[in-house]
């Protein structure tokens, strides 16, 4: 019996994560959007690749959430994109209502599945599915210090000329401005970055890190990232599928860990089969600590909006 996995929003985050799936012969796929005809159409043509591709799943389309039924992992893109000016911040209580409704229909028919979130504001979005979903927190994780960690990855990779694959990182935090690249933690082929680069160097990269979301934007113009942010959503879902056991950063609720409670925060977690399995504390520095406070702070606003606005 093949794994399912469902994507709710067939935008370009959502088909390029179907895509993935798909030609990783994870699992078959149900891409799930309001918009008649979308899905269903680029559910077709991703399933028409595979006599070439060389892959042999099933990818389905639908614009209701019962083909999604008794999916084993929801990936929720569902949401406005940002605009050039706009913030994540400035998405909230329009995709609050999305990922809500979304929630819902994916507990009505997929009780046990495992929730990974993408719309953003990321860390919010993750509170409101946890919450209308009622799931253990091993079961609602945000996608985010996966892609925030391979910009700062690639970034060093540019800068050094090395292979990415030679370089360590971990990006804590909110998915946002505020986010905590760990510049200590931070090696190539086990060489400490302090070794290989100058400080104002090291800033310039963490600077562009932070923006890195921000970046693409401006340069798209009509929209946000998808590729990259794809590929992190799909490498956390081949994590729990093939029960892997990566640890990956992830925006997971924190139960005490850091000092913070209730409150969803990008921090290293073990993924496989049951979702979250652990979540690793990190020993931080005082300033490191600071960054991370005042990250999870950011989260926490946008939770009291929330809570204010939407009554939740």
């Amino acid at each position: 019996m093949r794994k399912k996995v469902t994507v709710v929003g067939a935008g370009n985050v959502g088909a390029n994560c179907a895509l993935r799936i798909a030609g990783k012969e994870l699992a078959d796929v149900v891409l799930v959007d309001v918009v008649e005809g979308v899905p269903q159409g680029k559910g077709l043509d991703i399933l028409e690749s595979g006599p070439v591709e060389g892959y042999d799943v099933m990818v389905t389309g639908a614009n209701s959430y019962e083909p999604t039924a008794d999916s084993d992992i929801v990936i929720i893109t569902a949401g406005f994109p940002r605009k050039p000016g706009m913030s994540r911040d400035d998405l909230l209580l329009a995709n609050y209502e999305i990922v809500k409704s979304a929630t819902e229909q994916v507990v009505k028919y997929s009780p046990n599945a495992i929730l990974i979130l993408v719309t953003n504001p990321l860390d919010a979005m993750c509170w409101v599915a946890q919450q209308v979903s009622k799931f253990s927190r091993n079961r609602v994780i945000g996608m985010a210090g996966v892609l925030d960690t391979a910009r700062y990855r690639t970034f060093i990779a540019m800068e050094l000329g090395v292979s990415v694959e030679n370089i360590t990182a971990l990006v804590l935090g909110g998915h946002g401005d505020t986010m905590v690249p760990i510049v200590r933690l931070t090696t190539v082929g086990g060489i400490p970055i302090t070794e290989l680069l100058p400080q104002e160097r090291i800033d310039a990269l963490v600077q562009r890190t932070r923006d890195g979301g921000a970046e693409i934007v401006k340069y798209l113009k009509t929209g946000s990232a998808y590729y990259a942010p794809s590929a992190a959503a799909v490498e956390m879902a081949e994590s729990i599928l093939k029960d892997k056991k990566k640890v990956l950063p992830c925006a997971a609720l924190l139960e005490g860990e850091y000092g913070y409670d209730g409150l969803y925060v990008g921090v290293p977690c073990k993924l496989g089969s049951n979702g979250i399995e652990k979540v690793y504390e990190v020993k931080l520095e005082e300033a490191e600590k600071a960054q991370l406070d005042k990250s999870a702070a950011a989260v926490k606003e946008l939770i009291e909006v929330l809570k204010q606005k939407a009554g939740m």
